[in-house]
Parts: C-alpha cells; structure tokens; sequence
C-alpha cells in the first residue's frame, strides 16, 4: 500500500509555481493576482480562505481578501462581482461557499467572468472541461487528477466509481476520468445516495473516489485487493479522548481499507492540500491567458 501524499505533492507542486513567478519577475512581468470574496463569518470557510491567502504570500503571487458582512444583499454582492470582472489587475478570484441563504448562489457563479473563474465552477468552463478544450478545472478534481499522474496511478482500462454526484466533486470527476488521455481512458460508473446495492459496484472498482461527506462510509468489505483509494470526504466527529474534543474523519475506513489498497489517500493530508494547490496553478494559468490576449 502507498499512501497518495496530498501535502508532500501540493508543497512540489507550490515550489514549482513559486520558481515561474520569480522567473516572471526577473523577465518583468506581472505576477499573478488572485482574489478571494468571504461573505459572513463561516469558522470553516474563514480558514479556507485564510489558508488560501498565505499560499499566495508564499509562492509570490498578489493576493485580496474581500470580506462582506452576512447581511450584505444579492443586489450587492452582484455589484462588487461586475467590480471584481472589470479590474484590470485581477487575474482570477472565486467566491467562497456556501453563501447566505438569502443569496442564489447560482447567479452569483453565473456572474463571474469565465475567464476570471479560477475555481472552475461556470458553465462556460465546465462545458469546455466535457469537450476536452483548455480551461480552468475545478480544483478538487483537478488535484486529484495531479495524484494519480504524479504517482503513475494506471487509469487506462480500468473501472472508476465515483460515490457522489455534486458539481463540485462527483459529477466533473466522472467526466474527467472518461477522457481520452493520462490520466483518464477510464470506465467509469457514477453512484450517489438513489444507487441500489451500490457495493456491487465498489466491489467491482480499480479506483473508487468518495465525495460523499459519510465518515467511514466505505468499508473494507466493499473493496477488492488491490483498489486504489481517493477519500474526499471531510467531516468533524465529536471524539471527547481528543485535545480539540473532535477527530477529521473521511468517507473511508481507512484502517481497514488501506490493507486491502494499492493507492490510497489519507484524511487529512490526501486530497485537501491539493485543492489550493491547482487553485493557484488555474490563477497562474489565468494570467498567461491574460497575458497572451494582451
């Protein structure tokens, strides 16, 4: 069994986005600036974002915050949207969800300039995904993709299942596991909460992805020998034997599954870092884009 380092891999991937941005400022160039707009005081997104900000500092991108009080209206964030699509010095920002409940989070994603949407998350992006054209991938499955390049996980051929369905996760996953391409060339079965006798199919799987927010969910019993492991599932479970007084658990059993694994990912340390990660490496795309069109 190898454990899928997402910490180790971010941090590589980082240095050699930090290396280009000091060769672009020896060359004079305009380094990459990167916007993130926090609305309300969310403990969890707060730290996100936070984390998001000092990955910026670190590899010498610019980097706003801009943070918006709760009560904020539609009406107003849509406005400091068309602010943040009209300025010039912006090469790419993503709104952090979830937002106010008074608030259509799908208007307001459908309000980002595509071309400044580094979370990957409009239509016009995701539609270019499906049809294999350049553009910005959303982050998670994008670093998941860099996990299985960069530690040559087979795809081609093999059977992927994917436990979930969300825009965020699950459902571009299943598209980008179909394409033609390393890595990619897969078969892949999407499964979600309506799937019947759904370890029929994990049982089956080369590769499984979980995106469902479960905390064990996946059990050793439901794998093969073998199975290579991708857990996006994060979730806080009360353990009162703990300091903090809680445990960062994800979808898998992982003390049992991992015996049965070839690859695996582990939670924390697996797939999260690797979120910001291509978050960065999408802004970096941004402003070469940006640059060319200039």
């Amino acid at each position: 069994m190898q454990l899928l380092d997402g910490k180790k891999t971010s941090e590589d991937i980082k240095q050699e986005i930090a290396a280009e941005v000091q060769q672009m400022k020896i060359n004079g160039e305009k380094v990459p600036h990167l916007a993130a707009v926090i609305v309300g005081t969310n403990g969890a997104s707060l730290t996100y974002v936070g984390s998001k900000v000092r990955s910026c500092e670190q590899i010498g991108f610019e980097s706003t915050l801009v943070s918006l009080p709760e009560t904020i209206t539609e009406t107003e964030l849509l406005s400091k949207i068309k602010e943040l699509n009209e300025d010039g010095d912006l090469d790419g920002y993503i709104v952090q969800l979830p937002l106010p409940k008074h608030i259509d989070e799908q208007k307001i994603l459908m309000a980002i300039d595509p071309d400044k949407d580094v979370d990957g998350f409009h239509p016009a992006n995701f539609g270019k995904m499906a049809l294999d054209m350049e553009t910005f991938l959303p982050a998670t499955p994008y670093g998941i993709m860099e996990l299985l390049e960069r530690y040559k996980v087979e795809t081609a051929g093999k059977h992927t299942v994917v436990i979930g369905r969300s825009h965020i996760v699950g459902r571009p996953m299943s598209i980008l596991m179909s394409r033609k391409g390393y890595p990619g060339d897969s078969t892949v079965t999407l499964t979600h909460s309506r799937t019947k006798n759904i370890e029929e199919f994990t049982k089956n799987a080369d590769i499984i992805i979980t995106a469902l927010g479960v905390p064990n969910y996946l059990k050793a019993d439901m794998v093969k020998e073998g199975v290579v492991v991708i857990d996006v599932g994060i979730t806080r479970v009360e353990d009162a034997s703990h300091p903090k007084g809680y445990v960062i658990t994800g979808d898998v059993d992982f003390d049992e599954v991992s015996k049965k694994a070839s690859f695996i990912t582990p939670v924390p340390g697996g797939v999260g870092p690797m979120t910001i990660a291509m978050l960065l490496k999408n802004t970096l795309l941004a402003r070469k884009l940006r640059s060319a069109k200039n």
